[in-house]
């Protein structure tokens, strides 16, 4: 069954309104120019059909006074569909045809400098081969910058991660790949700059990402409710080529469905079919596929943590009564009030090895309603004991406290570790009554060897954590990102996604792994200062 979702008006064939003729203008303009990468013998620009219709509705309808009626593009489109050279195109209708405006500005913002450069380079490349633009371009590489003199207009490539100055008056803007964009500086300029004068014109051409706490996802998260009807906003068109996260992606009925130049060549079929029996065997080979080819915006981060078939290998049982008497480090991540509060204890497994227990705290209030707000079953689990809720509809951080001060009496607990956010109510009294508490730093200095070294348990198979549904609910959300020097950080996915156990697994195992087993890890050698105690 083919679920996906395109642009109707592309293929039906039904007339697209051109109130005075600018979408034909802007067809001819895009007609008029060379590639030197084109196929044909005089070099001329290849338009494909679906990028003619996307051109004629975005210049064609107009108010009665001549004013534009589309401010805003959101055009998804999956890798191959020729995004880099159709925006260069369209910046330069901008610049030199009948779009520009006197000395007005047309940029190209992309995430970083070299992508910048691409489209720089490739505007510049038609440019150069259309010989009635070469006459008029002025073209200064060092600034990435192209000018019509006569008119002043401009053209110019800036990436989010540097410190362009942007003037005051942007006329067009093409936000390339929006989903690697980290930095919303370069966003919030160039959208504040269009609203200052009239008749601007924002292109966002991208192709999907991943994760749902990014800038693309809001956008597309909106282009979606206008192309559903759920908004009715006539200034912001949406052109949406889409795959839903469980159609059939082997279905080559699909691919064309949602790739709009796969029959005319572009991306190359075979090349698809050879890449999809690879994906086959290879789950991140078939994510890749979804994602790049299939436009399928993925639920999860680019750097997954582990694939959750291996985590679920240490299910096995946790057995707390073989373990009283053990050495034991406890970690602590508190949650705000209304939210989830971790606690996990982990003891040595063998020589290399980690079994770790876990205990989470929720209100007691509403726990139905936040189950519906998670999507997760969080009575069933209260009942099955794997959820402790706490009286009243915040949590009550002296029941956190006082399992914590029963594990001490259980258990040799070593040290209890803290996340510092909201730790002081749990931490506090426990430190005034003589508990081995300290607090942890959430940093790359501290959570990446954490997290490496939990990594490396899990993949050696020398981790058991008892099969507990909350933990691994937590490990599921989890989303990585790595520093220049491959220290990896956890983050959540989704705005509602829980990850405060996986925190505290990886604090714990740590803590664990730094101390030499019965001596506390401040007796330690390894320990100093720099391992992000406090």
């Amino acid at each position: 069954m083919m679920m996906a979702r395109r642009p109707d008006w592309i293929f039906d064939g039904s007339e697209i309104e051109d109130t005075f003729g600018d979408g034909e203008r802007a067809v001819d303009f895009i007609r008029r120019l060379k590639h030197p990468k084109s196929p044909h013998l005089n070099k001329e620009f290849d338009l494909p059909f679906f990028w003619e219709r996307i051109i004629r509705r975005i210049y064609g309808p107009r108010h009665p006074d001549g004013r534009r009626k589309v401010r805003t593009v959101f055009c998804l489109l999956p890798r191959g569909a020729r995004k880099t050279t159709m925006g260069a195109a369209l910046s330069l209708l901008h610049t030199f045809g009948h779009e520009r405006t006197p000395a007005g500005q047309a940029m190209v913002g992309a995430s970083a400098e070299e992508q910048a450069k691409i489209a720089f380079d490739e505007a510049l490349a038609i440019a150069e081969a259309t010989p009635w633009l070469d006459k008029v371009a002025r073209p200064t590489a060092s600034e990435l910058l192209i000018e019509h003199p006569k008119s002043k207009a401009t053209f110019r490539a800036l990436s989010s991660d540097g410190k362009a100055k942007l003037g005051t008056t942007p006329s067009f803007v093409l936000a390339d790949e929006l989903i690697v964009w980290r930095n919303r500086e370069l966003w919030k300029a160039l959208r504040t700059g269009l609203a200052k004068t009239p008749g601007t014109l924002m292109v966002i051409i991208t192709q999907a990402g991943r994760g749902q706490d990014n800038l693309a996802f809001e956008v597309l998260e909106y282009a979606r409710k206008v192309a559903d009807g759920e908004v009715k906003d006539p200034g912001f068109l949406p052109v949406l080529f889409e795959a839903d996260q469980h159609a059939d992606w082997r279905d080559e009925d699909l691919w064309h469905f949602v790739n709009p130049g796969l029959s005319e060549g572009f991306p190359d079929l075979e090349g698809l079919r050879q890449f999809a029996r690879e994906a086959e065997e290879r789950p991140s080979e078939r994510d890749d596929f979804r994602q790049y080819h299939l436009n399928v915006w993925l639920d999860y981060s680019a750097s997954p943590f582990v694939e959750m078939a291996v985590y679920d290998e240490g299910a096995d049982h946790v057995n707390l009564d073989d373990l009283r008497g053990e050495p034991c480090w406890i970690a602590v991540d508190m949650g705000l009030t209304t939210d989830l509060t971790a606690v996990v204890a982990c003891w040595r497994d063998g020589d290399d090895g980690f079994q770790v227990y876990a205990w989470f705290f929720v209100p007691a209030d509403n726990l139905r309603g936040r189950a519906e707000r998670d999507g997760v079953p969080y009575p069933l689990w209260a009942q099955q004991g794997f959820i402790i809720p706490t009286p009243g509809n915040v949590t009550d951080y002296r029941v956190v406290t006082d399992h914590i001060r029963g594990l001490c009496d259980q258990f040799d607990v070593q040290e209890i570790a803290f996340d510092p956010a909201y730790a002081q109510a749990v931490m506090g009294p426990l430190t005034d009554d003589g508990f081995p508490t300290a607090t942890m730093r959430q940093g790359w200095v501290t959570m990446g060897p954490a997290i490496k070294e939990l990594e490396r348990a899990i993949l050696g198979r020398s981790f058991r954590h008892g099969g507990n549904p909350v933990l691994r609910w937590n490990f599921s959300n989890v989303v990585v990102e790595n520093d220049k020097a491959g220290n990896k950080s956890f983050h959540k996915g989704k705005s509602k996604d829980r990850i405060d156990g996986a925190v505290a697994t990886a604090m714990a195992v740590a803590r664990c792994a730094a101390a030499d087993v019965g001596r506390s890890a401040y007796a330690s050698d390894d320990f100093s200062e720099e391992m992000g105690w406090f």
